[in-house]
Formats: C-alpha cells, sequence, structure tokens
C-alpha cells in the first residue's frame, strides 16, 4: 500500500512531431511490435500511433527494443486475436519531438471514462438488469494562474486554435508518466474574485485510454 502527493508533477503538451512512418504490421504479442521500414526511432521516444486496431489507434505509447524495421509498443498486449484481428494493425507512427511544459497549474482534474450500461427487463420480472456497454468519453481540465506571456500558455492557445490532436504528458514526482492524446479547448478569459489568483482553464478531449509507465 502508498499514497501520494502530486507536489512536483508536470504537465507537459506537444507542440511538435516527426514525420508519419508507415507500420506494414503489428504482431499478436505482449508486447506488441510494429514492423516500419528504417523507422529511425529509438528506445524511449514517444510516439503517436494510428492503427487498424481501434484499441490502440490514436493512443500515445514509449518505444523499446527499437530495431531497423521494427520496434516494441511498449507495456501494449496485442496478444488477443479477438480484440487485435491479426493483418489488421497497419497504420502510421509519429514522433512526438518537442514537448512545451504548462507552467502554474493549480489544479489538475478528470471526469469521465465510467463504464456504460444497456438497462434491460423482461415482461415476467419485477426489476431491471444491466449489461455493460462501453466507457465514457474522457476529459482532463487544468486551471492555470493566468500569465498569457508563458510558453505553456501559447502553446495551449495554439492547439485550440489548430483544432488538432496534441498529446500530453504527466510526469509524476515518481518519475512515472501518464501519456493521453486529445484534443485542446482553450478559455483565455481569467476569473476574478477579489483575494484570489487570476485563472484560465484548459480543456483536453481523450482519444482513446491514456498509456501509464510506471518509470
Amino acid at each position: 500500500m502508498a499514497v501520494k502527493l502530486p507536489n512536483g508533477a508536470t504537465v507537459a503538451l506537444a507542440t511538435a512531431y516527426g514525420s508519419a512512418k508507415t507500420i506494414s504490421a503489428i504482431t499478436n504479442a505482449n508486447p506488441g511490435v510494429a514492423s516500419s521500414t528504417g523507422h529511425g526511432f529509438t528506445d524511449s521516444d514517444i510516439i503517436e500511433v494510428v492503427s487498424g486496431w481501434t484499441r490502440i489507434n490514436e493512443r500515445v505509447y514509449r518505444v523499446d527494443s527499437a530495431a531497423t524495421d521494427n520496434f516494441a509498443l511498449e507495456g501494449q498486449d496485442t496478444s488477443d486475436t479477438t480484440a487485435y484481428p491479426a493483418g489488421s494493425g497497419a497504420g502510421t507512427a509519429r514522433e512526438i519531438t518537442t514537448w512545451t511544459q504548462i507552467a502554474q497549474i493549480t489544479e489538475f482534474s478528470t471526469s469521465g471514462g465510467d463504464m456504460q450500461f444497456a438497462n434491460y427487463s423482461f415482461m415476467e420480472s419485477d426489476n431491471e438488469n444491466q449489461l455493460p456497454t462501453q466507457a465514457s468519453a474522457m476529459s482532463i481540465t487544468m486551471t492555470i494562474a493566468d500569465d498569457p506571456s508563458l510558453a505553456g500558455y501559447i502553446a495551449l492557445k495554439a492547439a485550440a486554435e489548430a483544432r488538432a490532436k496534441r498529446a500530453l504528458k504527466l510526469t509524476l514526482p515518481d518519475g512515472s508518466v501518464i501519456l493521453y492524446n486529445g484534443y485542446v479547448s482553450f478559455n483565455e478569459t481569467p476569473t476574478l474574485t477579489k483575494g484570489s489568483i487570476m485563472t484560465v482553464s484548459a480543456t483536453f478531449s481523450l482519444q482513446g485510454k491514456p498509456v501509464r509507465y510506471t518509470a
């Protein structure tokens, strides 16, 4: 058992990407290994993956066991051929080459991700039953002390205006990392409460589940 404080955690937004590299196939293995001729990735590079497998599509991973023409998606088990049909994982990967820290965050909260259910009842029954369907969409809300001159503020504004997917990296004090991918919304109008600091808010609407690495 363990408890932790978030003090010292940092958050960074992807602000530059390399060119997309073709993935011709991904193995059904643990971890899955992507075939990509001359990809140029090295171990610990962080990449955004686009794949025919919806469970890994548009998620962000670390590269592991990189070789000239293939690399592993660290921590991603793709051995289940029902969830990951053989031969259907092809797509692309692109490296995140620049991260810009979002400084002065006062609150970082998440919502969504809870399982939804379909309710049903038989005519002879006095009660309803439930079947799990899918998890609801997840989002992150960040409250940030207002300072338009900061690089993170500028990066959030640009990402919101571009309406393009961006990766987000949360680094916890123990060195563990959580990687997200999604769309940025940014409200530049600061809160104005007497005696309290002025803050702005950014919302990150996730595309797929986050990926977490312990170190």
